[in-house]
């Protein structure tokens, strides 16, 4: 049976269906890869960002196309309030209701990403956690609600969609949970750049201790050059006039050993 005017809209609204579902799997698959630096594996950043949000746009436009030709097919009663109030249909009110929870849960991430900047990243955030459900309730509202994705070609579409984002989710399971053996190592490199610094420190505030006590910081005059070319010790020993400076806690002090040093 060919496509004719009765029938445009019923062909219409499954086409734009399935491929909705098929960009909504690509979006929740890029979302699930995409790390905690915003990047997919072999992309930069600004790409990912690009791919991800021209997917989102593209998803949306087909879901949009879908429910307005679902809304006007007259082979089926699916008004304004049954696609967005879940249960209220009388067509299949179960699955027709679980493709308008959906569309709810989508219509609320593009809400928020929108109001992003008003209601900050911690509500955003947990609003898109919320979002990654509406892909399995999509799901089943598409097998469900339409006897073209149980058989054949389109079956094997819909496990094709389920098994790549049940394989991205393992896929970002394992990586989590190989993260934390990788990610000692910085930290341990940090901790040991951090103690080098510090030995450092306490190796440069010695330094600055001994050239205040014994006079290293003293200019030589031309009367002395020879007192100064033989060192501080020499120009400003501890057993003349600036004796009396050196108190025995700083003498303590100068004689206790690094604090990077090997024992």
């Amino acid at each position: 049976m060919g496509i004719t005017s009765s029938t445009a809209l019923w062909y219409g609204s499954r086409a734009t269906g399935v491929v909705a579902l098929v960009l909504l799997t690509v979006v929740v698959v890029l979302g699930i890869l995409v790390n905690r630096r915003g990047r997919l594996p072999g992309l930069p950043r600004f790409a990912t960002a690009s791919l991800h949000r021209n997917m989102s746009l593209l998803a949306v436009a087909f879901l949009a196309v879908h429910v307005l030709t679902a809304i006007a097919d007259p082979y089926v009663t699916i008004g304004i309030a049954a696609a967005v109030v879940p249960l209220t249909a009388a067509y299949k009110a179960f699955w027709i209701g679980l493709g308008a929870g959906s569309l709810d849960l989508i219509v609320a991430l593009i809400v928020t990403s929108l109001a992003r900047a008003r209601i900050g990243r911690r509500a955003w955030r947990a609003v898109h956690w919320l979002g990654y459900a509406s892909w399995p309730i999509a799901l089943f509202h598409s097998i469900g609600s339409s006897n073209d994705l149980r058989t054949g070609g389109l079956l094997g579409l819909a496990v094709l969609c389920a098994a790549a984002v049940v394989g991205a989710f393992g896929w970002r399971v394992a990586s989590a949970a190989a993260a934390p053996g990788l990610a000692k190592r910085p930290a341990r490199a940090l901790g040991e750049t951090g103690n080098r610094q510090l030995g450092s420190t306490n190796e440069g505030g010695r330094a600055g201790v001994e050239q205040r006590l014994t006079g290293a910081g003293v200019r030589c005059g031309s009367r002395a050059r020879s007192r100064c070319r033989a060192g501080p010790a020499a120009a400003w020993p501890l057993g003349t006039r600036r004796r009396g400076r050196v108190s025995r806690a700083s003498r303590a002090w100068l004689q206790r050993p690094p604090a990077n040093a090997v024992t």
